[in-house]
């Protein structure tokens, strides 16, 4: 067996998804205080190597082979860009005619690197959290001298090059990004980026849900001026 882990196959407008992390355990260069996976103990921007790669990529070619995904969604444990793999994670995937969609914190996708390995998928996500600097800090902690200045450039650049599928995830938190002021700032951020699609979400884990969550009423208000721009 190998160390990739997956969900369950399942349908999305249609299409069957086969869901894969990559990566064994977190392994991200921010670490949010609402993440649902838990705390950063490998902070990192860096590739790591990982052990039973072999074994990996032949389990994933057997699951490909069995399930007949439409799509592979590499949505890992933390920043999937860090396993030095993914690359040939990649190629294995569209070696067997079947569109790869990546998520990513977005930080990472600027440099050139890093493009070129996103480049390869057919949908690539980008999510945007904190929308002040104070926030950018506060609430998802990332590795030392990373700013939100730098976090949008990146998945700006990337996009104004890409021609896949930009999907532009937005998590709404109570008191970092859900006032009036916040949302005209998201869509000057929609702008600048120009995604193909936004996604909206709130958080539902228990755990942050009271402090960090917005009500239902909220979140509809805000998804249909967002997704309106």
């Amino acid at each position: 067996m190998g160390d990739f882990a997956y969900k369950k196959v399942y349908l999305e407008d249609g299409k069957k998804i086969l869901e894969i992390n990559i990566l064994p355990e977190k392994y991200c260069n921010f670490d949010c205080i609402f993440c649902s996976i838990g705390k950063s103990y490998n902070k990192v921007d860096t590739q790591q190597s990982f052990d039973k790669m072999d074994n990996s990529l032949r389990e994933l070619e057997n699951m490909i082979e069995n399930y007949s995904p439409d799509l592979v969604y590499i949505n890992s444990k933390g920043e999937s860009l860090i396993n030095s793999n993914v690359n040939p994670i990649i190629d294995l995937i569209k070696n067997k005619g079947v569109s790869v969609r990546l998520l990513s914190n977005g930080y990472l996708l600027g440099e050139d690197k890093y493009m070129r390995i996103a480049n390869k998928c057919d949908e690539v996500i980008g999510q945007i959290k904190a929308i002040s600097e104070e926030d950018f800090q506060k609430i998802q902690k990332p590795i030392e001298g990373y700013t939100l200045k730098a976090h949008l450039a990146s998945m700006t650049l990337f996009n104004k090059q890409y021609r896949g599928r930009f999907i532009l995830e937005i998590m709404i938190i109570k008191g970092y990004n859900d006032t009036e002021e916040s949302i005209n700032k998201l869509r000057d951020i929609i702008n600048k980026l120009s995604p193909d699609k936004i996604v909206i979400e709130k958080i539902n884990d228990k755990r942050f849900k009271k402090k960090l969550g917005i009500s239902n009423e909220r979140y509809e208000y805000i998804s249909e001026i967002l997704l309106a721009h």
